[in-house]
C-alpha cells in the first residue's frame, strides 16, 4: 500500500523524488556515447521544463553497452502528464529516431518510491554542469538491488537502517537514498515498467573506483558483514542481489 499523495508532495520540498524510475537501456555495440551526447544535450532541460526531475545519467562500468538513468516525479498523476507532454512534444519527435537507433531494449525499468519519507535523493547542494560540459567526474554511484518474493516489509527496512547501513557506512560507503517498489498502476503504459517485482534499492557513492574497490575488500574482511548481517540478509532475499557500478556522465546531477 502506498502513502497518500499529500504526504508524497510534502516530501518533495526536501527530497527528490516521491516517484523514481530506474531505467536500464541495452544499446547496440558502440552506441552508448552517441546516446549520452544526445541525451545530455537535448533531453535534460526539456524534460525538466515539463515537471520531470532528471536525477542522473550513467555509464554502467560492467556493461559497455548499457546506459542507466534516473528520473523523478511528484506523484503518479503528474508523471502521466509530464510523459505525455514530453513524448508527444517537439523535442522527442525531432530526436526520437536518433535515440531509438542506439537502443536494443528500453523496457528494463523499475518504478520506485522512497522507503521512508526522508530516504529519497537530496540534490539541493549539487549543481548540474551546463550543456556542452565534457569533464566526466571520477566519482562512482553504486545501485544495489535486493529482490524479494513479497513486498518489502518494515522489518527489513529496520534491518537495513539499524544493522546493514552502519556497517557499510563505517567501511566507506556514503548512502544517498533507498527505495522500495512503487506498486501503483503504470500511469503511462506506452513505456512499460517491470511488473510483479518486489525490490529494495539502495544507492551509495564513492570518490572514485579505487575507493569502491577498497570498500569491497574491507567488506569481505568484515566479521559483522560475513557473519550475522549476511546470514540475516540471505533469509530475506529471493535471489542474488544485483549491483550496478555507475559512472556519472558529464552532466549528471547525481555524482557523489
Amino acid at each position: 500500500m502506498t502513502e497518500p499523495i499529500g504526504e508524497r508532495q510534502m516530501q518533495s520540498s526536501q527530497f527528490c523524488c516521491p516517484v523514481v524510475e530506474l531505467r536500464q537501456y541495452a544499446l547496440h555495440p558502440g552506441k552508448r556515447d552517441v546516446l549520452i551526447d544526445l541525451f545530455d544535450r537535448e533531453f535534460v532541460e526539456t524534460q525538466e521544463a515539463l515537471g520531470v526531475k532528471i536525477i542522473g545519467q550513467f555509464r554502467d562500468l560492467d556493461h559497455p553497452d548499457r546506459f542507466v538513468w534516473l528520473r523523478g516525479f511528484g506523484d503518479m498523476t503528474s508523471r502521466a502528464k509530464a510523459l505525455t507532454d514530453f513524448y508527444g512534444g517537439p523535442v522527442w519527435k525531432a530526436h526520437r529516431e536518433a535515440a531509438n537507433a542506439t537502443m536494443i531494449d528500453s523496457d528494463n525499468v523499475l518504478l520506485l518510491r522512497p522507503a521512508r519519507p526522508t530516504s529519497g535523493f537530496s540534490l539541493e547542494n549539487s549543481n548540474r554542469p551546463p550543456v556542452g560540459s565534457e569533464e566526466v567526474p571520477t566519482s562512482l554511484v553504486v545501485a544495489t538491488i535486493y529482490y524479494f518474493a513479497d513486498p518489502v516489509t518494515p522489518d527489513f527496512i529496520n534491518f537495513f537502517e539499524h544493522m546493514l547501513r552502519p556497517v557499510v557506512a563505517s567501511l566507506g560507503a556514503t548512502i544517498s537514498a533507498y527505495f522500495v517498489t512503487e506498486n501503483s498502476e503504470n500511469t503511462f503504459p506506452t513505456l512499460p515498467v517491470r511488473a510483479g517485482e518486489n525490490v529494495f534499492v539502495w544507492f551509495s557513492t564513492f570518490p572514485d573506483l579505487a575507493a569502491y574497490e577498497n570498500y569491497v575488500a574491507s567488506l569481505s574482511r568484515s566479521q559483522p558483514w560475513r557473519g550475522e548481517i549476511s546470514t540475516a540478509l540471505m533469509r530475506y532475499l529471493e535471489r542474488t542481489p544485483e549491483v550496478l557500478k555507475l559512472s556519472p556522465t558529464a552532466r549528471s546531477q547525481l555524482r557523489g
